[in-house]
């Protein structure tokens, strides 16, 4: 019973680290391109309460709040992020393409909240069904620019807050609309771009912190399968228990310092 507890913790310690990791990981590069353009960026604002919190991560998921009774706390957060990445990823990879889309009905002779809306009709989910708080807040009677705001505060990602900023200025100082969009795409592309090129350079790294994080549980797993009493003769002694505690603190602070390492790029 004992070697399962450590082991689990082992286990839970570790998925922290990896997904510690993985976030700056998603994070490296990204925090120094809005410093040219931070005058008039829109601000995040910071829910209200705890529940509201909660709420707002289920809603960026595409989940409902009843999932939170099926799954154990902590597996259901690991899966909520897990699924929000992939999601928001998926609906920056779609962007382009509605971009794209607005531009051609600008050229066509239409207005640019008849474009932007227009293309939100014409393209698939996750993104059509994100957008469509863009669109009920427009039919409520709020601006454009204003609604495309608070789409891209409610999913905290650098591309749709430059959308928002280039409607915000387009709106408020006028100019060539389809020009701004399409200067949008060319930097959003050299974005992903960047992102892949700064994944295969850290390729190497990624690896061992993998290695350094999947190890110690593939070694307590190996001893409790092949001699468990080898491995709970330690933990009953003190030296044994304290060998195993610094072990596995060293492990998490190795895959840490490995992250904060890709998060300085």
């Amino acid at each position: 019973m004992t070697g399962l507890v450590l082991l689990l913790i082992c286990v839970l310690l570790i998925s922290l680290s990896v997904w510690l990791f993985q976030r700056g990981l998603r994070q490296a590069g990204t925090d120094r391109v809005l410093e040219r353009l931070s005058d008039g960026q829109p601000v995040a604002q910071e829910p209200n309460g705890s529940w509201i919190a909660l709420e707002r991560m289920f809603q960026r998921a595409g989940l409902g709040l009843l999932t939170m009774l099926i799954m154990p706390p902590l597996l259901l957060r690991v899966y909520i992020a897990w699924r929000y990445q992939r999601r928001v990823q998926r609906m920056i990879e779609q962007l382009p393409q509605l971009l794209d889309h607005s531009v051609r009905s600008l050229k066509s002779g239409r207005t640019l909240a008849d474009a932007v809306l227009g293309a939100i009709d014409s393209t698939e989910a996750p993104l059509k069904e994100a957008m469509s708080r863009i669109q009920r807040n427009v039919q409520m009677g709020v601006s454009l620019p204003e609604s495309v705001s608070d789409f891209a505060e409610f999913y905290e990602r650098d591309e749709f807050r430059l959308f928002a900023l280039g409607l915000k200025v387009n709106h408020r100082y006028g100019g060539n609309a389809s020009e701004l969009l399409e200067n949008l795409i060319k930097m959003i592309r050299e974005r992903e771009q960047g992102a892949r090129q700064l994944k295969a350079m850290t390729g190497e790294t990624r690896m061992t912190a993998y290695v350094l994080a999947g190890l110690p549980i593939a070694m307590v797993g190996y001893f409790l399968m092949v001699n468990p009493g080898y491995l709970m003769s330690m933990w009953n002694d003190g030296t044994g228990r304290y060998l195993l505690l610094a072990a596995a603190a060293l492990d998490i602070t190795g895959t840490f310092v490995m992250w904060r390492m890709l998060r300085s790029i």
